[in-house]
C-alpha cells in the first residue's frame, strides 16, 4: 500500500483531545471551554468532530495542556488532506507539467 493512501479518515483532533486529554483528566466540556475562552457549544462541536481546530484554538490548547500548537494543527491538516483527497476522487488535471530543468 502506498504511504500516501490511507484507507480510513485520520482521527479528528477533537477525538484525540477528548480521549487523551479531556476524559483522563475528568474535565467537562464547559470547564474546558471556560479555560480556553471559547463557548461551550464551540468546544462541544470541536470535541465531536464537527468543527476544525483553527490556529487560535491550537495555541490555546497548547498553553492549557502543555502541548504545542503544531501538534493540533498537524492533526487537523491530516484530516483536511484526507477529506480533500476523498473529495477529488478520480479527478485528473487537464495537463501535467514536467519538473523544472536542472540548473548547470
Amino acid at each position: 500500500m502506498d504511504d500516501l493512501i490511507r484507507r480510513r479518515r485520520p482521527s479528528h483532533p477533537g477525538a484525540i483531545l477528548r480521549a487523551h486529554y479531556v476524559e483522563p483528566r475528568g474535565v467537562g466540556v464547559g470547564e474546558l471551554a471556560a479555560a480556553l475562552d471559547v463557548s461551550r457549544k464551540h468546544m462541544s462541536q470541536v470535541l465531536n468532530g464537527h468543527k476544525r481546530v483553527e490556529p487560535t484554538l491550537a495555541v490555546r490548547l497548547s498553553k492549557a495542556l502543555g502541548t504545542t500548537p503544531q501538534f493540533w494543527l498537524n492533526l487537523q491538516a491530516a484530516v483536511d488532506a484526507w477529506d480533500a483527497a476523498e473529495a477529488a476522487g478520480e479527478w485528473q488535471p487537464h495537463r501535467k507539467f514536467p519538473p523544472p530543468s536542472a540548473v548547470v
